[in-house]
């Protein structure tokens, strides 16, 4: 009966994966949001967003996700949000889908 029972636990924790994710990146962009308003004036916030979020890893997802109970980003996570920011896959991201409505 216990074979039985690890299949199943297997399915339930991938079933739980996509909500899992979700949340995670719904918190993390309660933290990423503050850093870019104020790092970056002017930058839609939505779309910049998301492209950080989609460059980051999983770590640093969790990371900034864990960071939204805190009143305001700490400074360590203020610099992982640039980081990711200004890595090229993000760089690419942001002219491609963030300010592309901004150069156009």
């Amino acid at each position: 009966m216990m074979r039985g029972a690890a299949p199943l636990a297997l399915a339930a924790l991938a079933a739980c994966a996509p909500v899992q994710d979700r949340l995670a990146r719904d918190a993390a962009r309660a933290t990423i949001r503050p850093v870019l308003a104020e790092q970056f004036p002017g930058v839609p916030l939505e779309p910049a967003t998301d492209c950080i979020i989609d460059n980051a890893t999983g770590r640093e997802l969790t990371r900034l996700a864990l960071d939204a109970a805190r009143p305001a980003p700490d400074p360590d996570t203020a610099a992982l949000v640039i980081e990711i920011a200004t890595r090229p896959a993000t760089l690419r991201c942001l002219t491609t889908t963030g300010l592309a409505p901004f150069l156009r």
